[in-house]
């Protein structure tokens, strides 16, 4: 089965990973993740990512002095039809401060699934192999995808 296949229905929890990967176009994930942002655009899920999204896939671009590729980030990860950026409120850093409390998991990732539960997403996608089981959220592994090619 692939990823598209293991979506549950609803919103869509996405790590910012998935977001570099799609704009460098990698080659190992490339096909998963256009198929994910299509059914975006074509209304058929909304996809989910906290603000810290921005920030993070942001500091790359700058670093390398390429303010027109952050231009580019930001502008896909707040126009695109299907993809939703929600604030990070105190509500979600003290959710996120439970979950960390709770199992470890670092900030931002705490960050991350607190803001897909939130938004009542059932799963999330993501390559990070260190986060918790979170009950209620299915965590998806790019990674797990790739094996079978």
């Amino acid at each position: 089965m692939g990823l598209i296949a293991d979506l549950e229905p609803g919103p869509v929890g996405v790590d910012t990973a998935p977001f570099i990967y799609l704009a460098e176009e990698h080659s190992l994930y490339q096909r998963d993740l256009v198929a994910l942002f299509d059914l975006a655009d074509e209304g058929k899920h909304e996809l989910v990512t906290s603000a810290l999204t921005v920030m993070e896939v942001l500091v790359a671009p700058y670093r390398a002095g390429r303010r027109d590729l952050a231009a580019r980030y930001e502008e896909v990860l707040t126009t695109s039809r299907g993809i939703r950026v929600v604030d990070i409120t105190r509500d979600h850093l003290r959710a996120a401060a439970q979950l960390r409390a709770a199992t470890g998991v670092k900030t931002p990732d705490a960050i991350q699934l607190v803001t897909a539960i939130g938004a009542g997403c059932k799963t999330f996608v993501t390559n990070d192999r260190r986060l918790p089981a979170v009950r209620g959220l299915r965590v998806l592994q790019l990674s797990a995808y790739t094996r079978s090619r």
